[in-house]
C-alpha cells in the first residue's frame, strides 16, 4: 500500500467533507489548544457550545490564567473529566508568566506543560504550528486497525506504539495539519465504531478489511473489566433556609468541585443511626434526618453510582470537616452557581420542589 495514494486520497476526501467546526475557523495556537483539551473522549456536539462559551469569556491565555479555578469550573460544569480544566488553567498561567502568553512551538517545552500529554502536543504542534507530527487517537486506531489488519487490541497498553508507526508513514509532511485532521475525520464521520459507512470511504478500495469483508471485526479490543457500583447515601442538611455544601480536594476526583456531603452505604434501606453518625464524623455536626428525599443513578468512567437523598435538619454543632477542602452554607439559588458534578444534578429540580413554601 502506497502512502502517497493513501495521502490523495483521504486529503481529496477533506477538502471536500470537513465539517465546519468553530475551532477550525482560527490559527491561534491558545484556541486550537482548548479544542483538543475539550475533544479528548468527548463528543464533537457536545463540545461545541462549551467552546464557545469557554472562549468568549477566556480569549487568551491572559485570561484564562487570571481567572479563579471556581469559575473555569463552572464552565467546564458538566464536560467531564475535570483535571482537563484544572490542568488547561495551571498551564495557561505557566504559558503567561514563562513564555508572555504565547503557546511555545517547541515541542519539549510544550509537553513540559501541565496535562500536554503525546496527543495534545501531536494535535496542537501540527495543525496550529504545521510541524510534521502525527497524531494517534480513538479515531486514528480505528481507521489504521481496518485499513491495515491491525490485530492489537487498541485498549491494551502499549498499543499507542503499534499504531504510531503506520501512523507517522502515512502522514503528509507537506500538509500535517490537514492530514491529521482528515484521518480523526474520517473516524468520526464514516469509519465509525458501529455501521462504518464504506461505500462512501476514499480508502475502501485500500482497506484490507473491506477487501476481506472483516470490517465489523475491526479495531481488536480486550475484554473490558467489569465496572464497579457504590451506593451513596447523600444529606441535605438544612439550616435557618440554607444547605451545608462541601467542596473536593483540589487535585482528587472531582477536584475542586462541590457536593452535598455523603457516606458510603449498603444497598437498599439506609439506616437511619449509622447515616447519621457517619455524617456527623465527616461535618462535625449533629442532624437529625427526616426523609428521603429521591433516588439518583450516575455512571462514571470507572464506576457506577446508585445514590439515596436524604433531607436532614441541623441540631448542633459547627462544621468540622474530615476529608473535604471547604464548606459553605448556601441558599438554592447561590448553589446553581457553584459548579457541581453532575450526579448532584439529577436531583436539584426535586430539591428545588421539595423547598418550595
Amino acid at each position: 500500500m502506497k502512502p502517497e495514494i493513501v495521502r490523495k486520497k483521504l486529503l481529496g476526501w477533506y477538502a471536500t467533507h470537513r465539517r465546519s467546526l468553530p475551532w477550525r475557523e482560527t490559527s491561534d495556537p491558545y484556541a486550537i489548544w482548548v479544542s483538543e483539551v475539550m475533544l479528548q473522549q468527548t463528543q464533537v456536539a457536545t463540545v461545541i457550545p462549551y467552546y464557545l462559551r469557554f472562549m468568549d469569556r477566556f480569549p487568551a491565555t491572559e485570561h484564562l490564567a487570571g481567572a479563579d479555578i471556581q469559575e473555569v469550573l463552572k464552565l467546564w460544569e458538566g464536560l467531564g473529566y475535570y483535571s482537563r480544566a484544572r490542568n488547561l488553567h495551571r498551564a495557561a498561567g505557566e504559558v503567561v508568566s514563562r513564555f508572555n502568553g504565547r503557546v511555545p512551538d517547541d515541542p519539549a517545552t510544550f509537553r513540559s506543560l501541565p496535562g500536554v500529554g503525546e496527543y495534545i502536543a501531536a494535535a496542537v504542534l501540527s495543525i496550529a504550528f504545521g510541524q510534521a507530527v502525527p497524531v494517534v487517537d480513538g479515531n486514528v486506531k480505528r481507521v489504521l486497525s481496518r485499513l491495515l489488519e491491525i490485530d492489537t487490541p487498541v485498549n491494551r497498553s502499549g498499543a499507542h506504539k503499534i499504531f504510531q508507526e503506520p501512523a507517522a508513514l502515512f502522514l503528509c509532511t507537506k500538509h500535517p495539519a490537514d492530514f491529521n485532521q482528515a484521518i480523526m475525520e474520517l473516524g468520526a464521520l464514516i469509519c465509525r465504531p458501529k455501521n462504518p459507512d464504506c461505500r462512501c470511504c476514499p480508502l475502501s478500495g485500500l482497506c484490507r478489511a473491506n477487501r476481506h469483508d472483516q470490517t465489523a471485526h475491526y479495531p481488536k479490543r480486550d475484554a473490558a473489566r467489569k465496572i464497579p457500583h457504590r451506593h451513596l447515601a447523600i444529606g441535605v442538611i438544612l439550616k435557618k433556609g440554607k444547605m451545608l455544601v462541601v467542596q473536593r480536594p483540589m487535585d482528587g476526583f472531582l477536584g475542586g468541585l462541590w457536593e452535598f456531603p455523603a457516606v458510603p452505604a449498603d444497598e437498599g434501606q439506609t439506616d437511619r443511626e449509622k447515616f447519621e453518625a457517619m455524617i456527623s464524623a465527616d461535618t462535625g455536626l449533629k442532624i437529625a434526618m427526616d426523609r428521603r428525599l429521591t433516588r439518583i443513578r450516575h455512571a462514571y468512567t470507572h464506576f457506577t453510582l446508585t445514590g439515596d437523598v436524604y433531607l436532614c435538619r441541623h441540631a448542633a454543632g459547627r462544621v468540622r470537616l474530615k476529608s473535604a477542602h471547604g464548606h459553605r452554607w448556601v441558599t438554592l439559588r447561590s448553589l446553581r452557581r457553584l459548579p457541581l458534578h453532575k450526579s448532584n444534578h439529577k436531583f436539584l429540580d426535586a430539591l428545588e420542589a421539595a423547598l418550595e413554601p
